[in-house]
């Protein structure tokens, strides 16, 4: 699934290249996706100057005149800026025609993804109203996570995974975060000292910053806005090294299921 630094680099990259463009039309051509495209999309959207392209979470913002285009590409999603003239092929499931002849376009082969019109304030929508703040924000800080984890018995990797509690962290990045802070993804939130918990909201900021250098993480389906793959797999010191030496100790690397999700660690350098 593509995580914060592979959706804020698509956002970047596609930016520059439609902003100020008007939206000459929109093609649907599956409405089912995780929640229904909206009918009235493409009514919407026709002759609407792009005003900005912003992420939230890991949800696109295309702000035009009178709404806003929200996107998230589920497990498998990607957007593309390809010329419009080139036939879509299967997945390709919502297409919108720029007036410079180009077209932004939407796939996703396991429809979990979803393409969603929001008139009013976008922090009132439903999906974007409850959730928690950026991790690279200023209010993102160790005081902030310690307090929310005070007294809590829930694994610290569950803790910040929860997109109530800090947004964008997904397992991939939480599970590099962990490492570097030195602590167990078992650990319950609420026996980590404040030392640590600053140690670690410096370590998510610094792997989602070296992600993002890097273009972000390609393990199976991402591809940036011009169809790159992401490079940071290449860094990744735990995640999907399951047996493999730790880069720190030499111990094997261990996986475990946390909340259903795959979880890599090293028991000498994480406590």
């Amino acid at each position: 699934m593509p995580e914060l630094p592979e959706v804020e680099t698509i956002v970047r990259g596609i930016s520059p290249e439609i902003l100020g463009k008007t939206i000459v039309a929109a093609k649907v051509r599956e409405h089912r996706l995780r929640w229904p495209v909206p009918p009235s999309l493409e009514s919407c959207v026709a002759g609407q100057k792009v005003k900005s392209v912003k992420r939230r979470a890991k949800y696109i913002l295309i702000a035009v005149e009178n709404g806003h285009v929200l996107i998230h590409l589920g497990m498998s999603g990607t957007l593309q800026l390809v010329k419009s003239n080139r036939p879509p092929q299967r997945h390709d499931h919502v297409d919108f025609v720029m007036s410079d002849g180009r077209a932004l376009r939407f796939r996703d082969p396991r429809k979990f993804g979803c393409v969603l019109w929001i008139n009013g304030q976008t922090s009132e929508f439903r999906l974007l109203a409850s959730l928690g703040p950026e991790p690279l924000s200023n209010s993102f800080t160790g005081e902030y996570l310690h307090a929310i984890g005070k007294n809590r018995k829930t694994a610290i990797k569950n803790l910040v995974m929860d997109s109530k509690v800090v947004v964008g962290v997904g397992n991939i990045y939480a599970s590099e975060a962990l490492f570097r802070a030195g602590i167990h993804p078992l650990r319950k939130a609420g026996r980590i000292s404040l030392q640590r918990y600053s140690s670690l909201v410096s370590c998510i900021q610094t792997t989602l910053n070296d992600a993002l250098v890097a273009g972000g993480t390609t393990l199976r389906d991402f591809v940036n806005g011009d169809g790159q793959p992401g490079y940071f797999s290449q860094d990744l010191a735990v995640y999907n090294r399951e047996r493999q030496p730790c880069l720190q100790c030499g111990s094997a690397i261990r996986r475990v299921a946390i909340g259903q999700r795959s979880t890599y660690y090293c028991t000498k350098c994480q406590r």
